[in-house]
């Protein structure tokens, strides 16, 4: 069965300019290429360091550097959207300076723990902000096109959601992340369980582990997450970031099975990274009397830069009244950082001890 999958964000009717605080590797590789590709209009760029802030301009042709947030408020167009770009750290101090009702797109993750999520959701509110997380996986045409047919009915009811990663990952190239004593969920795994609740809603509970590689001095390289959504619903994330034994056994899919139907999607980035390979979408829908049969589908654009236009996208609609729904609002993504914080408190408290079985 063949079918013409719609997975392609829809864009603003209005020209929102953007100024982007922040100029790390991150908008250099992904947010300006996204925003180049949508046609986005960039008004001006700001970092702590202005040298790097006049190199980006330079590379993409953005016409304003500022000497800080405080002047880019003071400069700013009407009708303007904040993307912040910087460390979690740096969240508050610098949403403080944004004036009230403002619309943001916030760089992942919300926050570097639960409670800092709370305070970031908190000033939000106070301030009326417009704001969004920028968990731009959602957004990935891989993804988008899995929601397409599993929106449409075409798989059924979904019963089964899996991440596997099994790769090899540099985080030297993250010197600023590598260092973070809660690396893998939240830093990487993060984007799969804010990934699960988008299909699924928030689990009863989960269960987790984060472990450590013996030879490395990383608080965390592989994690198993699961939850728990009753005696039906099954979802797992597998991560093993460790895997340096070549390409052949590698894996990066994301899983999804139905009553009538399947989907798997090859997340190409994460092998190889950052160079990535292509990424590979198939599906089977089982049309009585007949075989399964995988199609394979090509689709434009990745993970990275194309997901990055779609979070930017939906937050300038909402802005404007097109979409009605903020998908990556800061109310939704709490409940992400919830079931993260979940996921290590499972991990820290262990599970059942047989040995009290045995007693």
């Amino acid at each position: 069965m063949s079918i013409d999958i719609k997975y392609k964000p829809e864009l603003p009717t209005t020209e929102q300019p953007i100024i982007i605080i922040g100029a790390g590797g991150i908008v250099t590789d992904a947010h300006l290429p996204a925003y180049q590709i949508a046609g986005f209009k960039v008004h001006g760029i700001v970092n702590r360091t202005k040298a790097r802030a006049e190199k980006v301009a330079a590379q993409f042709n953005i016409p304003n550097v500022y000497n800080s947030v405080a002047e880019a408020v003071k400069l700013a167009p009407a009708n303007v959207v904040y993307d912040l770009t910087i460390m979690p750290e740096q969240y508050l101090e610098t949403l403080k300076q944004l004036p009230d009702g403002s619309a943001i797109l916030i760089q992942k993750p919300m926050g570097d723990d639960f409670n800092q999520a709370k305070e970031i959701l908190a000033l939000c509110r106070e301030k009326d902000f417009k704001a969004a997380i920028n968990f731009q996986l959602r957004y990935a045409p891989f993804v988008s096109a899995a929601k397409y047919l599993i929106d449409a009915g075409l798989i059924g009811e979904l019963y089964d959601m899996e991440v596997r990663v099994t790769i090899k990952t540099p985080w030297e190239i993250f010197p600023h992340v590598i260092v973070h004593p809660r690396l893998e969920i939240q830093y990487h795994s993060i984007h799969y369980v804010d990934l699960i609740r988008s299909f699924l809603g928030n689990p009863d509970s989960v269960l987790a582990k984060t472990l450590k590689h013996p030879a490395k001095n990383l608080s965390s390289s592989r994690s198993t997450i699961l939850f728990d959504y009753g005696d039906i619903l099954h979802a797992v994330i597998n991560t093993n970031h460790d895997h340096d034994f070549g390409a052949k056994h590698q894996e990066s899919y994301i899983k999804w099975e139905g009553t009538k139907g399947a989907i798997v999607a090859k997340i190409g980035l994460l092998m190889d990274y950052p160079h990535g390979v292509p990424d590979v979408f198939e599906y089977c829908i089982v049309e009585e009397g007949k075989s399964p049969e995988w199609q394979t589908v090509k689709l434009e654009g990745s993970w990275f830069p194309e997901a990055f236009i779609g979070t930017m996208s939906n937050l300038m609609r909402y802005n404007e009244g097109s979409d009605k729904v903020l998908n990556t609002s800061v109310e939704d993504v709490i409940n992400t950082m919830a079931v993260v914080e979940s996921a290590y408190i499972s991990s820290d408290n262990g599970g059942v001890k047989v040995s009290e079985q045995l007693k």
